[in-house]
C-alpha cells in the first residue's frame, strides 16, 4: 500500500501544491502568507478589500501595510517605472486603495518605493490567480496556522514546473462542423489549475510540417460570436482550412483575455466602451500588452509528436515562443473578418503589438 505522504514528499510537488492552494485562497478572498528567506508577509488581493478583510489584516499584521502595484498601473497613475512599486497604506482606506488600483482618473498620492523579491512574488501570485495585479502586503513575525503559506521561490518556479508536469488525461473523436474527422485531446496542467485541450483535425502527417494554431480561449468571441474581436472567426476558419488541407492541430489554451482572465477581460471591455483601446484598457487595470505564455503549448505539441510546425497566426510573439522552445516553425498568415465593430481593435493590434494584419482604418464617420 502506498504511503500517502510519499505522494507529497518532493520539494517540487509540495511547492506547486502550496502555490495552487494559495491561488485558491486568494481567489476566495482570504489572505495567505508568503515567505522569502527569513521574511514573512501577509498577502491579500486589493480588489477584494472590504471592511471585514481590512480588520482581519490589521489584526494579523505586525507592521505597516503597503500596496504593491505593477509598473503598468503606476504608469497610468503618473509614475514611470520599469518594475513594480510599493505605496504606503498605513490605514486600509478602501476608497483610496480602490482608486489607486483601477480608477482611470486616479493619480499617485504618495511616494513610490522599490519592492523586494517577496512583494514582486506576491504580485505574480495574483496574476496566476487571474486577479488584478494589486497586492496589499504587511509583515508577519511568525507562521500563522490559519494562513496558507507559500514561498517566493515556489511562485517564481511554478510555471516551469507545471510545463514539465503536463500530461495527457483523455482523448476521444468529436466531429466538428466543417471538420467532421476530428479528435479532442485533454491535458492536465498549465497555469492556475486549468486543463488544456488540443483539437486534432483529420490525420496530419507528423513527418512534415503540421498546420498548428495556438488559440487562446475567448468565451465572448468563440461561443457567443462577439463582434468586438475576430477570435471566433479565426478558430472556425482555421479548422476549415485544416480539414481541407490534410489536417492539423489546434491548441485551445485557457488564457482568456490575453492571459488576464475573464473577469479582467470584461473590466477592460467596460473601459473600451468609454473610449480606450484594448491595450490602454489593460494598462489601466495594471496589465502589460500580453500576459500569455506559450511554453506549455510547446510541451503539448511535443507530447503529440509534433516537431515541425506551420503556425497559422498573425501574432509574431507566438512564432518566437515556439522557436524559442526548439520547434522548427514556419508561419501561415491568418486573420478574421474586419467588421465595423472590430476594425479599430484589429488596427490597434497591428500598430501597437506588431500583428501581421491587413487592416484599413476607415475615415472618421465612414
Amino acid at each position: 500500500m502506498t504511503d500517502i505522504t510519499s505522494l507529497f514528499s518532493s520539494s517540487s510537488v509540495s511547492g506547486a501544491l502550496a502555490v495552487e492552494r494559495a491561488i485558491a485562497e486568494l481567489r476566495a478572498g482570504r489572505p495567505v502568507a508568503l515567505t522569502e528567506g527569513a521574511a514573512r508577509l501577509l498577502v491579500f488581493p486589493a480588489e477584494n478589500l472590504d471592511a471585514e478583510s481590512a480588520v482581519l489584516i490589521e489584526n494579523l499584521a505586525t507592521g505597516r501595510a503597503n500596496l504593491i502595484l505593477s509598473a503598468q498601473r503606476l504608469r497610468r497613475l503618473g509614475v514611470e517605472r520599469e518594475r513594480p512599486g510599493a505605496i504606503a497604506a498605513p490605514r486600509l482606506d478602501m476608497e483610496r486603495i480602490g482608486a489607486l488600483l483601477a480608477d482611470e482618473e486616479a493619480r499617485i498620492d504618495a511616494p513610490v518605493a522599490s519592492p523586494g523579491a517577496a512583494e514582486e512574488a506576491a504580485l505574480d501570485l495574483l496574476r496566476l490567480a487571474n486577479l488584478l495585479p494589486g497586492a496589499i502586503v504587511a509583515p508577519l513575525t511568525e507562521s500563522l496556522p490559519q494562513l496558507q503559506e507559500v514561498s517566493g521561490a515556489d511562485v517564481r518556479s511554478y510555471r516551469s514546473k507545471k510545463v514539465l508536469s503536463l500530461h495527457l488525461v483523455g482523448r476521444a473523436p468529436v466531429p466538428l462542423e466543417g471538420a467532421p474527422n476530428s479528435e479532442i485531446v485533454v491535458f492536465r496542467g498549465g497555469e492556475g489549475l486549468r486543463d488544456q485541450a488540443a483539437v486534432i483535425v483529420g490525420k496530419p502527417d507528423l513527418s512534415g510540417p503540421v498546420h498548428v494554431r495556438l488559440h487562446s480561449a475567448c468565451l465572448t468571441g468563440d461561443l457567443f460570436g462577439s463582434l468586438k474581436c475576430d477570435c471566433g472567426d479565426q478558430l472556425r476558419h482555421t479548422a476549415k482550412i485544416m480539414a481541407e488541407s490534410g489536417g492539423g492541430v489546434i491548441l485551445y489554451l485557457d488564457q482568456e483575455g490575453r492571459g488576464n482572465g475573464l473577469a479582467n477581460k470584461v473590466r477592460a471591455y467596460r473601459l473600451q466602451a468609454c473610449g480606450h483601446d484594448t491595450y490602454d484598457a489593460d494598462e489601466i487595470l495594471g496589465f502589460g500588452l500580453d500576459q500569455r505564455r506559450f511554453g506549455y503549448a510547446a510541451r503539448m505539441l511535443d507530447l503529440l509528436g509534433v516537431t515541425r510546425v506551420r503556425l497559422m497566426t498573425n501574432n509574431p510573439a507566438k512564432i518566437e515562443a515556439l522557436r524559442a522552445a526548439g520547434l522548427d516553425v514556419t508561419d501561415q498568415r491568418i486573420q478574421g473578418r474586419p467588421t465595423p465593430q472590430n476594425i479599430h481593435y484589429l488596427a490597434t493590434k497591428r500598430d501597437r503589438a506588431g500583428h501581421y494584419l491587413d487592416v484599413d482604418i476607415p475615415p472618421a464617420g465612414g
